[in-house]
């Protein structure tokens, strides 16, 4: 039976975006990557890429032409955030999961900008351009010794300086933040991405748009609890590599559908659609 929000459990409950092909029955979004930049993508999903510059560039031919780090003033990251976006709608993509607002002393090298306030420029020029931004990765790498891309297990001690940023892109009205990996323990015992207290520190910043996770197949055989723990701890969408724990995250998740505790989700995600989608 349809909810109030006009749609079934089974339907709420895709609050997923998967790289990993196949895509499973009616999933919220796809990630293009290279190797998948021409497979046919599920009708009616978010499009999602990593397009930051650099060697993170699922469209080598199209913009942005340098990496985050060379870029040296706001207007040139705004003109580049522009172009990126016309091109990305141009082959059917929504959404840049881009920019990195992390702090320049983080562990991401060339994917971080000199200024993350550079960042949110390059953001305001995606969307001038149409497309969405996405900032990652909240709360702030920059306290972390390693990328969680490269450890499953990192803790830092989160400062105030590495919310600044995110301030900022609430401020420009960024749709859109990824929560990361990173362990922090003022801000919770739990990751990032599972930890409630990190989703009511976004929110208290003021965020209305949507919280996704980074990729909940980091660490392999969670799919099921971490999908719940995520969604309960406030992530309004959910990250997968795998089509096969995307399934299992969905299947998952139809108990918290039915019981509504998925609708607060769901709204934003088709604020969000309604936003920036092309389909």
């Amino acid at each position: 039976m349809a909810t109030m929000l006009g749609l079934t459990p089974q339907q709420k409950a895709a609050l997923v975006v998967v790289s990993g092909l196949p895509a499973p029955p009616g999933v919220g979004g796809v990630i293009v990557q290279n190797y998948s930049r021409n497979e046919p993508r599920p009708a009616g999903a978010l499009v999602f890429t990593d397009q930051e510059g650099g060697r993170i560039k699922t469209f080598p031919a199209l913009p942005p032409g340098s990496s985050a780090r060379a870029m040296r003033t706001k207007t040139a990251a705004f003109a580049s955030g522009s172009a990126t976006g016309r091109a990305l709608r141009s082959v059917g993509v929504d959404v840049d999961l881009a920019p990195v607002l992390d702090l320049p002393d983080g562990p991401l090298g060339a994917r971080q900008f000199r200024s993350p306030f550079f960042g949110v420029a390059f953001a305001r020029g995606l969307a001038a351009a149409g497309a969405g931004a996405c900032a990652k990765h909240f709360p702030g790498l920059g306290p972390l010794p390693f990328s969680t891309d490269k450890r499953p297990h990192v803790v830092g001690n989160l400062r105030e300086s590495d919310l600044a940023p995110y301030r900022a892109a609430v401020e420009a009205d960024v749709p859109c933040v990824m929560v990361g990996h990173g362990i922090y323990p003022h801000v919770g015992a739990r990751r990032a991405a599972l930890e409630p207290a990190a989703y009511r520190l976004l929110r208290d910043l003021g965020f209305d748009g949507v919280a996704i996770t980074d990729s909940l197949d980091v660490v392999r055989g969670h799919a099921r609890e971490w999908a719940v723990s995520a969604s309960r701890a406030g992530a309004d969408l959910l990250l997968f590599t795998s089509g096969k724990d995307a399934a299992k995250a969905i299947r998952a998740l139809v108990p918290l559908a039915r019981a509504g505790a998925l609708d607060v989700h769901v709204r934003r995600v088709l604020q969000f659609k309604a936003r920036v989608g092309s389909g």
